[in-house]
């Protein structure tokens, strides 16, 4: 089982750049990139709200479980 984050999908989806969402949200580029690619083991809701917030969007429309095998 893991959970894939489609950040980047949410922000082409929005035509909102990395920059832009890292200043907004408070967070460095490189942890939003970090995000983006997955290589992160956990996330605050603190940032998943804020990212929320600023894209108009849902926690499950970053957030997709994906089954062992798949």
């Amino acid at each position: 089982m893991s959970i894939v984050i489609q950040l980047d999908v949410m922000l082409a989806m929005r035509k909102v750049k990395s920059k832009d969402l890292a200043a907004a949200i408070g967070i460095t580029e490189a942890n939003l990139s970090l995000l983006k690619q997955g290589k992160v083991k956990g996330l605050r809701l603190g940032t998943l709200d804020a990212i929320c917030k600023h894209l108009d969007c849902q926690p499950g429309d970053l957030l997709i479980h994906v089954p062992d095998g798949e």
